[in-house]
């Protein structure tokens, strides 16, 4: 029979039933793997839950979240820069998944919606982003990801001007390249299989340049990793940017990487999804000012 949350959490873990309902309003309680914050949930009395009574106090989910696609299986929305895709070890609350779990709670109803992560942005990139709304939708879109079947299209901001104007990075990736971060392989067999496409959309000068990026792989940090790899470092990119690079005029709070474009063919509803995340106000903010400050007319790629 069905037990609410915050008596469970009293009775388990020796807890008055007002110390269990703030712990689980604090974010200290884990039910099943997943954060609760409703103490007046039912669960089943063996639902598995862990008590943190250290863990920081989670901050509140206040933010408002764009929805680019809803069906019945998918939500893509377009992640703002600055927030997670999922909470860290800091067990911040205010994430993308979180603000997507409220969007359909208030929109369809239910306590706790099913969000499950497709694939992942940085904290530092904005843009299109897919949130499967079932596991069975979960296995369908990371099947199209491995399959290689999606349109994934980034613009950056580089540093410097690019000789050619379009290419392709084919560089393998290792974990920890031996400083503890991702980076290129260096030996032969080493590192997995990544590759880049790239085209010059526009330059700023020798200063820096708007370039369209499309993956054929999806590794992680990829495109960072890759244009810091041929002398071209994403404006504000605080990890791969080169020690040794001059110091560049292009300066940014943020890595100037915007996930533009999601496209494919859904996998359960057979239909052609495209999408498109505007570019946020303060990317375009700085396009606009390297434009006026170093752009050459028609210095396109």
């Amino acid at each position: 029979m069905p037990i609410r949350l915050d008596k469970l959490v009293a009775e388990r873990f020796g807890l008055s039933r007002r110390a269990a309902q703030e712990a689980v309003r604090n974010g200290r309680v884990d039910v099943a793997g997943d954060r609760g914050d409703e103490p007046g949930r039912e669960v089943e009395p063996e639902t598995p839950i862990a008590y943190f009574p250290n863990r920081p106090k989670a901050r509140a989910v206040a933010g408002k979240l764009r929805v680019l696609h809803e069906d019945r299986h998918l939500l893509i929305v377009d992640k703002p820069a600055g927030l997670l895709t999922l909470p860290t070890l800091d067990h911040e609350r205010d994430t993308l998944v979180e603000r997507a779990r409220r969007y359909l709670a208030i929109r369809h109803g239910g306590r706790r919606p099913f969000v499950g992560v497709v694939h992942r942005l940085d904290k530092g990139t904005s843009g299109a982003l897919a949130l499967a709304r079932s596991p069975g939708a979960v296995r369908a879109f990371q099947a199209l990801f491995k399959a290689h079947d999606i349109e994934r299209q980034y613009l950056a901001v580089v540093e410097g001007a690019p000789g050619r104007a379009e290419g392709t990075i084919d560089l393998p990736l290792v974990t920890d390249r031996g400083d503890l971060r991702r980076g290129v392989a260096r030996g032969p067999g080493e590192g997995r299989h990544a590759v880049t496409h790239y085209r010059v959309v526009e330059r700023f000068g020798p200063v820096a340049s708007l370039v369209a990026c499309w993956l054929e792989t999806g590794r992680t940090h990829q495109i960072r990793i890759h244009l810091a790899e041929i002398g071209h470092p994403v404006v504000g990119d605080p990890v791969y940017r080169p020690r040794a690079q001059p110091r560049s005029k292009a300066t940014f709070h943020r890595q100037a990487l915007h996930a533009r474009t999601l496209g494919f063919r859904h996998p359960l509803i057979d239909q052609d999804v495209r999408v498109e995340a505007p570019l946020p106000g303060d990317l375009d903010e700085l396009i606009v000012d390297l434009r006026n400050r170093f752009g050459i007319p028609g210095a396109g790629g």
